[in-house]
């Protein structure tokens, strides 16, 4: 698979002023941006795992610290898991 690279310029003082080192900042903001697209539904787990350079259990573990749901259900599909869910319970 062949790749590109995207380059976002930021104040030097940026890292800094988040409590951060330039490296610490790039690895977040790395993550943030595969947290996103992940969060609309965009890409897998497995994508946004690869793109922000995360094994896929620790990528979905860190949704949470930034209250993004692992379950990433369009809302039909999440009725559909209710309804299932509650004929179960009737059974």
């Amino acid at each position: 698979m062949s790749t590109r690279e995207l380059r976002i310029p930021y104040p030097e003082e940026i890292p800094a002023s988040a409590g951060q080192t330039p490296d610490e900042f790039e690895r977040e903001m790395r993550f943030l941006v595969a947290a996103k697209l992940y969060e609309l539904g965009r890409i897998t787990s497995g994508r946004a795992a690869d793109l922000a350079e995360m094994d896929r259990v620790d990528f979905l573990d860190r949704l949470g610290s930034y209250r993004i749901s692992v379950w990433n259900y369009d809302p039909e599909e999440l009725e559909r898991e209710i309804e299932e869910a509650r004929r179960r319970a009737q059974s």
